[in-house]
């Protein structure tokens, strides 16, 4: 029953997101292909992550990172920050551009919290917002963002 209600949820944001994003296509807004917009939504949430850092997230290739990563560049999405550490280097960072294009999921995140603190108690909001963290930083330990 959790995990049926967990996906019903998780996939209502997914299709919100999906239905936004493809509504650009159609009015020919958006320049990135749905390849191109996970690899950017990969980036933001690595949190301004190397080249061989998001290769190494999605498990693919170097060069194939990189021809990503140019493409998202070049359509000034993603833009590429020399480290501080090792000048060879660069870091990832989304743009603002991006976060215009990316506004669709969090108009409907804001939308969703807002309904959920209207429904239901102080507390109750407290407990969710308790019981969310612990699920992003203590059980899905596989991604190692946090947002």
């Amino acid at each position: 029953m959790l995990e049926k209600a967990f996906n019903e949820v998780y996939t209502k944001f997914k299709l919100n997101f999906y239905r936004g994003v493809f509504g650009r296509l159609q009015e020919r807004e958006a320049s990135l292909s749905a390849t191109e917009t996970f690899a950017v939504e990969v980036i933001y949430a690595l949190k301004e992550p190397t080249v061989s850092e998001f290769a190494e997230c999605l498990q693919i290739s170097q060069p194939n990172a990189t021809y990503k990563v140019n493409a998202l560049v070049k359509k000034g999405y993603v833009e590429k920050i020399n480290s501080l550490n090792d000048k060879r280097e660069y870091h990832l960072k989304v743009t603002q551009k991006f976060h215009d294009y990316y506004a669709i999921n969090y108009s409907y995140i804001n939308t969703v919290m807002q309904r959920i603190r209207e429904h239901f108690t102080v507390e109750e909001v407290a407990q969710f917002e308790k019981m969310l963290s612990i699920i992003s930083n203590e059980l899905m330990t596989e991604n190692k963002t946090s947002l």
